[in-house]
């Protein structure tokens, strides 16, 4: 079937479904949802209430809304030169426009401020505003973006560093009374790792990928070099998991540590064929392994933390 081509001609609802297509697939949502169960688990658990709630289903939304905020600041941020990397794109043929994602942004924004305050109080506001900071501060590059563009594995931490705020931020949404317990810790320390091996996967491509003007990490640590960091992040990810579990007492751990293992293998084999032979395709299937090991560490922890271990 062949991909129909959104215009101008279309309605402005159609050509923002075309951009969130684009820039923001809906199947990113599933990562997403999962994120908050994790960490609305992680956030109740040794509690009298430690499982999912009802009020869980409208959160996971109220998630998803945060993000599409991130991607909004990035297309504000990448805007001028997407335009010459990337001009075939929706938003840089001008079917919309930045206003539009202004106003999609105002939305995302009123929709966390309100779910904040009626779940959380002034604790959920605080929370919520303190990982709103840090996204201004991606937003303008920390004010020495020409630098820190050329930085490629600092821009990459410190953009990440905005995971564990987001983790603390949906933990008090799950329960305004949360510690920072070790158990909080270590989901922070997860979602960190996490999203750095995603975005370092994503940016090591092939060879007829590679464009001038365009960093990657394959062009900054070589090929092999790229990989053995993918690795070595796909790996601390995937301990990070276990030790999360441990650190939550449960029972039955050597299973999940096999369940584990078995996750880490799948991931390894294509990332090493990458390594001795780098193509699109290769890149494109690292990117979906590396997913798909992120998300399945994070259904280990809530199978973990909602059975209590007991397999």
């Amino acid at each position: 079937m062949t991909k129909r081509i959104i215009s101008h001609k279309d309605p402005l609802w159609r050509r923002l479904s075309g951009w969130m297509c684009e820039r923001f697939p809906p199947v990113n949502a599933l990562l997403f949802f999962i994120l908050y169960l994790a960490c609305a688990l992680v956030a109740r658990h040794g509690t009298e209430n430690p499982g999912i709630q009802w009020l869980d289903i409208p959160a996971c939304l109220v998630t998803w809304w945060l993000f599409l905020l991130i991607r909004i600041f990035d297309e504000h941020k990448d805007y001028a030169i997407d335009g010459i990397n990337h001009p075939q794109r929706i938003l840089q043929r001008g079917l919309i426009t930045l206003f539009h994602l202004k106003v999609l942004g105002a939305v995302a924004i009123v929709v966390q401020l309100v779910w904040s305050w009626l779940m959380a109080g002034e604790t959920g506001l605080l929370a919520w505003g303190l990982l709103f900071a840090w996204l201004c501060l991606m937003g303008v590059e920390f004010f020495c973006g020409p630098w820190l563009e050329k930085q490629l594995l600092l821009y990459a931490l410190s953009h990440m560093a905005i995971m564990p705020l987001a983790v603390y931020w949906l933990a008090v949404l799950a329960n305004p009374e949360v510690r920072c317990t070790p158990v909080l810790q270590a989901m922070m320390s997860l979602a960190f790792i996490s999203g750095f091996c995603a975005e370092i996967t994503r940016k090591t491509r092939g060879p007829e990928e590679e464009r001038e003007g365009v960093d990657s990490y394959t062009r900054i640590l070589g090929v092999k070099g790229a990989i053995t960091l993918v690795l070595v992040l796909v790996s601390a990810m995937v301990v990070n998991q276990v030790v999360l579990l441990w650190l939550a007492d449960i029972d039955g751990l050597a299973v999940y540590c096999l369940m584990a293992a078995v996750v880490w293998a799948v991931a390894v084999v294509p990332l090493l064929r990458f390594a001795n032979a780098p193509s699109l395709a290769g890149r494109e299937t690292n990117e979906k392994v590396v997913a798909v090991t992120l998300l399945l560490g994070y259904l280990l922890v809530i199978i973990g933390l909602l059975r209590g271990g007991a397999l």
